[in-house]
């Protein structure tokens, strides 16, 4: 698929240039809370997103990113707490001229399913002043052959994509994504991916929520994650991992009393947890020493090995390691 560069233009006259924006803020909350009856959805939040950055938020279903990013995008009213959005606060009396600066694509948009692709793109184009043109816009996403097709017609992955060419139409500079790749096959998965990456090379902001470590890992500058309404950890996701002081991961199944305490004193493994169903994942520096001791430690203690896999340290693993709960768990 062929990549345009993705340039935010204001007014027609200029291209947003990163090196301008220094530490400017493009959107920021302080003591954001929302309660949904006795539910604390977003619990004293504060949270920057810095001009030019693809900024994450991760977390498990429940943990308040949708929430959050909703006050953001001006859809939701928070209990208390105050919100920026380049430069600007909701309800001022800027709300339309606010709204033309963003791009929004919501964990699930609905279109109307007898209406084609190129009605509905010229539809939300008409939505902005300024912005790009329909044809650049179904080429961008890989939609052109589906310009005539009903809405109905299209697999998940195409109104995906259509979704992420409405968000686009405006020529945003601070473009939301909330979960954009869910259900999307690998293939379509990657392509949105070039396409995120060619608006932030052109100098637009992305605020980015996501159950997919990989999509964290390749497309953010820096990542939040979040857990019961507030924000636990954020970093580089490189500096994330190294938090955790290991290279790999073990994680193993037995059958039989396992001296978790024998386990954690072996040379290379820094840390021990138990997880559900008898597993056990083993954080560790050096697999080439830890595994070999493992396995002598198992027979030792006569506890039959059932299954053992390993994998690097991932954006899932310093999740787990600071709440016990995998990033999809409910």
């Amino acid at each position: 698929m062929a990549i345009d560069t993705l340039g935010v233009v204001r007014d027609g006259e200029r291209s947003h240039d990163p090196s301008r924006e220094g530490g400017r803020s493009a959107a920021r909350c302080v003591g954001l809370t929302k309660r949904y009856a006795d539910v604390v959805a977003v619990d004293n939040l504060d949270m920057e997103v810095r001009a030019s950055e693809c900024f994450g938020v991760l977390g498990p279903n429940g943990a308040g990113k949708t929430t959050t990013v909703e006050i953001l995008e001006g859809l939701t009213t928070p209990d208390r707490g105050t919100v920026e959005v380049l430069g600007e606060a909701w309800g001022r009396g800027h709300d339309r001229a606010l709204r033309e600066r963003l791009g929004v694509q919501l964990q699930e948009t609905q279109f109307s399913e007898k209406v084609t692709v190129a009605e509905t793109m010229r539809l939300f184009r008409s939505f902005y002043r300024r912005g790009r043109d329909v044809e650049e816009l179904l080429r961008l996403v890989s939609l052109e052959e589906k310009r005539g097709s009903l809405i109905g017609k299209l697999s998940g992955g195409q109104k995906q994509r259509l979704a992420l060419a409405c968000a686009l139409a405006g020529a945003p500079e601070l473009l939301f994504l909330d979960e954009p790749t869910t259900g999307l096959d690998p293939q379509a998965r990657l392509q949105l991916w070039d396409i995120v990456e060619n608006f932030r090379a052109g100098g637009g902001t992305i605020l980015l929520t996501t159950h997919y470590m990989e999509e964290a890992a390749r497309l953010c500058d820096r990542v939040a994650i979040m857990d019961h309404g507030r924000v636990i950890t954020l970093d580089t996701p490189a500096a994330l991992v190294a938090s955790l002081g290991a290279e790999q991961i073990v994680e193993m199944s037995v059958t039989g009393e396992l001296s978790e305490r024998e386990i954690a004193r072996l040379r290379g493994v820094t840390v021990v947890r138990r997880r559900e169903g008898g597993a056990y994942s083993l954080t560790v520096g050096d697999i080439a020493t830890a595994l070999p001791a493992l396995l002598d430690e198992l027979a030792r203690q006569e506890v039959k090995l059932e299954t053992l896999s390993t994998h690097e340290a991932t954006l899932e693993d310093v999740f787990v390691s600071l709440t016990g709960r995998n990033l999809r768990d409910g």
